[in-house]
């Protein structure tokens, strides 16, 4: 079962995490990193199913910065309530979440004593790709639908790591002809498309796509455990 802490960024914010260990020695770390939705029962799941693979995994409260203690589901009303949050996220100064996740990072280095791997989902998804382009102490990066990414903006950025993209065919908000173009843009991400819709990977939402989930979660492994150990 995962516990609790609390994180410190370099600007002196402190905010939660929920931390779940592996029941050997750490064969490296994993930062896991939300949809909009907060670090509810679903992320929760996610990092202690890293935990069970050997890694210490880390999930980063990153809308601690504007409203601690988010925990959504996934009505129509949840989604708004998320998305009004992740917006008011974004418009923080630089280096805003950012800063967050690296404090992950540094933790899930020093706790695991070994590589660290990011990955995110969602919103998260972006935030993982970001990092990649971004942060420090990473060995790679593994976003899922992250929406945005296939933007002009985002897309001009360029990984310091390998990074492994996940995307659905049937994701309305991530169009099939910008997927193509980032896979063109950077022939150096492995990108995978799924037969399913966005937000595939949550067994807690109707867009759950079992096959597609665990196909994924397979190549992720393998991709961690290439990278990061």
């Amino acid at each position: 079962m995962g516990t609790h802490t609390e994180l410190t960024a370099a600007d002196g914010f402190r905010l939660s995490a929920f931390v779940a260990r592996p029941a050997g020695r750490p064969r490296g770390g994993i930062v896991v990193i939300q949809e909009i939705f907060g670090v509810n029962a679903h992320i929760r799941e996610v990092t202690e199913g890293y935990a069970a693979e050997g890694y210490l995994a880390v999930a980063p409260a990153l809308f601690d910065r504007v409203r601690r203690g988010v925990e959504l589901g996934y009505s129509p009303a949840d989604m708004e309530a998320g998305f009004a949050v992740m917006q008011a996220v974004e418009q923080l100064p630089p280096p805003g979440a950012l800063g967050d996740i690296q404090a992950a990072i540094d933790y899930a280095a020093r706790e695991s004593g070994g590589k660290v791997g990011i990955v995110g989902y969602c919103w998260g998804g972006l935030m993982t790709w970001r990092a990649a382009c971004e942060l420090q102490g990473l060995a790679a990066a593994v976003p899922y639908y992250g929406g945005g990414i296939t933007s002009e903006l985002e897309s001009a950025r360029q990984p310091r790591v390998p990074v492994l993209a996940h995307f659905a065919e049937q994701d309305p908000w991530i169009p099939l002809p910008s997927v193509e173009a980032f896979r063109a843009r950077h022939p150096e991400v492995e990108v995978h498309l799924y037969p399913a819709h966005h937000g595939f990977n949550c067994n807690h939402r109707a867009a759950w796509n079992e096959a597609a989930a665990r196909l994924a979660r397979e190549r992720t492994l393998a991709f961690f455990a290439q990278h990061v150990g």
